[in-house]
């Protein structure tokens, strides 16, 4: 080797150039920062819409509208994803579209403000997800997304736990409004990571699932499929609709949780909001990187398992415990099934379809299906917890969650199958 010849870096047994290095350590900082620009004020925007005067059935049904425009856009999203080779232009489109809808936020909070806010949130939030997989495919391949989608989810949740904290704190020092300006300022950051990942550092017949060679040399050697491939993949629509339940009965536990506190007078908006985030990113950073071990050691049935079984309790505790202490166990409960699923998802959906070159579109697919859950779940829990009680809106929440598991155990011979693992 001569002395000014580069050094390769071995990572988990696959060599990586210091450009490569580089790339990751952009992409590392870019999964950071666009964790708050994808969840938007996300759990904040409860307390602040209760602030000024919204009650809980018509915050649920501005939620549901903006969870209903990013189940439409995403699987178009996800084909974009695939097709394009400006997967940088579009993370700043996304982070522009976040930046835009805390502006709007903080302008006005008449209806037609908040629910157009909510439309841009969820437009960006569509393509974040296919993106940040398309763009780490692109860089690691096949072979290294397992470990690199467990490191992506880790610096993801520690870039939500900051944000949360940081929110709190700016938010009981200088009002709720305050945490709009940190979100801008995270949206801005985003943009500066994508920008120092080197466009020739991606790979794009990678990106979307088709093969390269040992070299990593980029060129198509396989056969993209029809997008009506799809319904002949069984385990990616059982693993979709298993999704759909569990988010029907998951997304709005966090925001009706931080209302029924402070509705109750037992914690202060800002601050008791930005626990409840901070409490389950802490713990979904431990359980993303404990995914990656359990996904090579039992395969990604059984830890998604363990995510779908999380739920159930997580609601059992909610409903009996409105109190300021009850964020521990319950967002404990949420860190374990988001932290799981936020690696053995992508994982899962990469490995069923590796060589279709749709890959993105099928994170797309199960995006849509999640987000059918989780945009009927906001409407469905708000207007519950106004007519039934808090408690009660919690309980019936957490039955569709039994469902996803139901069905998830039903399937383990298809699942497991699939994922390579004997049933």
């Amino acid at each position: 080797m001569t002395k000014n010849a580069p050094v390769s870096v071995s990572i988990d047994g696959n060599l990586y150039s210091p450009s490569l290095n580089r790339a990751l350590f952009a992409l590392c900082a870019l999964n950071f920062f666009m964790a708050d620009v994808q969840a938007g004020i996300g759990p904040f925007l409860g307390v602040f819409l209760q602030h000024h005067g919204w009650r809980t059935g018509p915050i649920g049904s501005v939620m549901t509208a903006g969870g209903i425009a990013g189940m439409i856009a995403t699987i178009p999203a996800g084909a974009l994803v695939d097709h394009t080779t400006k997967k940088r232009l579009l993370v700043i489109v996304a982070a522009l579209c976040a930046i835009s809808a805390s502006l709007l936020l903080l302008s006005s909070q008449s209806a037609f403000v908040v629910t157009i806010s909510q439309l841009a949130t969820a437009l960006a939030g569509a393509g974040i997800g296919p993106l940040m997989t398309g763009v780490t495919l692109g860089i690691v391949r096949q072979k290294g997304f397992g470990v690199q989608i467990g490191r992506n989810q880790a610096w993801n949740h520690a870039g939500n736990m900051v944000g949360a904290g940081l929110s709190g704190w700016l938010g009981w020092r200088f009002g709720l409004s305050a945490i709009f300006c940190l979100e801008v300022a995270f949206g801005l950051f985003a943009i500066a990571a994508v920008l120092t990942i080197p466009e020739k550092s991606i790979d794009h017949n990678a990106a979307r699932g088709l093969q390269t060679n040992e070299n990593h040399e980029n060129h198509e050697d396989g056969e993209i499929e029809g997008l009506r491939s799809f319904l002949r993949h069984k385990p990616v629509l059982i693993l979709a609709a298993c999704l759909c339940f569990f988010h029907l009965g998951n997304a709005a536990m966090l925001p009706l949780y931080g209302m029924a506190v402070v509705s109750a007078g037992k914690g202060d908006p800002a601050m008791f909001t930005a626990t409840t985030v901070m409490v389950a990113q802490a713990v979904m950073i431990i359980a993303s990187l404990l995914a990656i071990r359990f996904v090579r050691e039992r395969g990604y049935w059984i830890v998604l398992l363990i995510s779908f079984a999380a739920l159930p309790l997580r609601a059992v505790v909610a409903g009996s415990f409105i109190q300021h202490w009850g964020v521990w166990p319950v967002q404990f409960l949420d860190g374990i099934g988001a932290g799981l699923q936020s690696v053995a998802v992508p994982g899962l959906v990469a490995r069923l379809l590796s060589g279709t070159g749709r890959i993105n579109v099928g994170q797309g697919v199960v995006m849509t299906a999640q987000g059918v859950g989780a945009s009927l779940s906001p409407a469905l829990g708000g207007w519950l917890a106004e007519d039934l009680g808090y408690s009660a809106a919690f309980y019936t929440l957490g039955c569709f969650a039994i469902m996803s598991l139901g069905l998830w155990i039903c399937a383990a011979s298809t699942m497991r199958s699939a994922d390579g693992v004997p049933a």
